[in-house]
């Protein structure tokens, strides 16, 4: 298989004219981005960066961001980016943990990137404005410099992403560069791309998908749509005056655009292939979204950092819920809790915890430096992980949760994700979360975070789960009315912080609208 510098040399030899990226007002072709892309590769070398080398990046979706991700697909170097919030602590981890020899950041992360001990340590490269002892990313993307030719092969190492970390240390995610490239054609492939794609690159390239977007669009020498940070105006502005063809978002950034006035009014006709992934999304968003894009394609697609793709639904509203069934690089199996391989599988129906074969082509093969969390995720020759679902008659897929997000009350098992369904459905609900909060009785008591839409009570929301069906050991005992349901910064519903306590209440109720 080809390195991925390779794939993009490739992709300007079938057509250097294309348009291959624009941010704010830069439009470049595959052409020109070469020559971009080669000076800082060839700068990078300059830096004391050499191949096998991490370099540690905070950066939001620029075209800066980008031309870096290419340069050390070509130099060899492994690109190692967290979040551009990062504190200098976390930068410091990074630092430490991937043993990154440069630091990249710009004007959203510079304080931090600055205050980072272990930054200090290494070349410091602005995107922005350079301060005394740094480097401008400008001095190497516009240096002259020979056609870069590739230094990896594809079995080296391309990037190394990083897990939430949400109950310990990061885990760093290494993973080569046949393995990104493979997730790239298989992500093409299951979103049916055509040649010419457009695509909002607004998907952190921290972030899988946003990393998957970039190495898709080259493949198919389509144009990744630079924006840095998401905000509703700026992402419709982008669709309308660019055309953009396939939206590939967390399911929360569907439901903010939707609740934007801006929305109603906006043209959203070119969005034809819509993708979500990150996160289930729940009916009433599914069935919202699909009504306003009226999309040819809608895809809802289940995977990790680890391996891209476990499963695939090319059709998300005709079985909603549904995350369909393996891609094309994977099998996936649903075993009993207390399972350590994939030998005994539950029956249709059954839930259980949704493991995935390590052999597949997108696949990770284990966590960096981290021994530990290898020994609890990869088990003969399957990667388990730590999502509960089960399969239906016709072997399609059902995400319930986390396996550790299981409330047992009153001795039941209840998903979480089955009751938010349910009161999503409900008109004046906007968002909502389920986690078990201890009780005397229960054990765990079944409580319901609801932001709403517009004035309903718990009483009304009770009834509604009684008519939909809702079991009634599945309904909640408690609702709770609040400002915002907590999420990450990719828009992943965080439900330890409702368990915590660590929640605002609404300030005031909804008027009736």
């Amino acid at each position: 298989m080809f390195d991925l510098g390779t794939s993009y040399l490739a992709s300007v030899e079938r057509d250097a004219g294309a348009q291959a990226i624009i941010d704010g007002g830069t439009g470049l072709s595959y052409g020109d981005w070469y020559r971009r892309i080669s000076a800082v590769a060839d700068g990078l070398g300059r830096l004391g960066v050499a191949k096998g080398d991490h370099i540690v990046t905070a950066l939001q979706n620029t075209l800066d961001a980008a031309t870096l991700h290419w340069a050390c697909q070509f130099a060899g170097v492994i690109i190692t980016p967290v979040n551009w919030r990062a504190t200098p602590d976390e930068i410091d981890f990074a630092m430490e943990n991937a043993g990154g020899r440069a630091l990249f950041f710009d004007a959203s992360s510079a304080g931090n990137a600055r205050a980072s001990e272990r930054g200090r340590a290494v070349p410091l490269i602005s995107c922005e404005h350079a301060e005394a002892g740094e480097t401008g990313f400008a001095e190497l993307s516009a240096a002259s410099a020979p056609d870069a030719q590739p230094q990896a092969t594809a079995d080296d190492w391309s990037l190394m992403l990083y897990t939430s970390g949400t109950t310990s240390a990061p885990k760093g995610v290494p993973r080569r560069h046949r393995a990104e490239r493979a997730a790239a054609i298989a992500h093409v492939a299951q979103n049916l791309y055509p040649t010419g794609e457009r695509t909002l690159g607004v998907m952190p390239l921290y972030h899988t998908m946003g990393a998957r977007s970039l190495l898709a669009m080259s493949l198919v020498n389509g144009c990744f749509v630079c924006l840095p940070r998401f905000d509703v105006q700026g992402a419709l502005d982008l669709i309308a005056q660019h055309r953009i063809s396939s939206l590939y978002l967390v399911p929360t950034l569907y439901h903010d655009i939707l609740a934007h006035p801006a929305c109603a009014d906006a043209d959203l006709s070119s969005a034809k292939r819509l993708g979500f992934a990150g996160a289930a999304m729940t009916d009433g968003l599914l069935k919202r979204v699909n009504e306003r894009f009226r999309p040819e394609l809608f895809v809802n697609h289940y995977g990790s950092s680890e391996i891209y793709t476990f499963t695939i639904d090319q059709d998300a509203t005709a079985k909603p819920g549904s995350a369909g069934k393996a891609g094309l690089n994977q099998i996936i199996r649903v075993v009993p809790l207390d399972a350590d391989n994939g030998d005994r599988q539950c029956a249709p129906g059954e839930e259980g915890q949704i493991i995935a074969m390590l052999s597949g082509d997108e696949s990770f093969e284990g966590y960096w430096n981290r021994p530990d969390a290898d020994e609890k995720g990869l088990k003969h020759g399957w990667y388990f992980t730590g999502d509960s679902g089960l399969f239906d008659e016709d072997g399609d897929l059902f995400v319930t949760g986390r396996v550790d997000d299981m409330i047992i009350t009153g001795g039941e098992n209840v998903s979480p994700a089955e009751i938010e369904s349910c009161l999503s459905m409900h008109p004046a609900v906007s968002e909502c979360a389920v986690v078990g909060l201890s009780d005397e009785r229960w054990g765990k008591a079944v409580t319901a975070f609801i932001k709403r839409r517009s004035a309903v009570t718990g009483e009304e929301l009770d009834q509604h789960c009684k008519t939909s069906g809702l079991a009634n050991f599945k309904r909640p005992r408690r609702y709770e009315f609040v400002a915002e349901i907590p999420k990450s910064p990719v828009g992943k519903l965080l439900r330890r912080m409702l368990v915590a306590g660590d929640w605002k209440p609404e300030e005031q109720e909804p008027v009736q609208q």
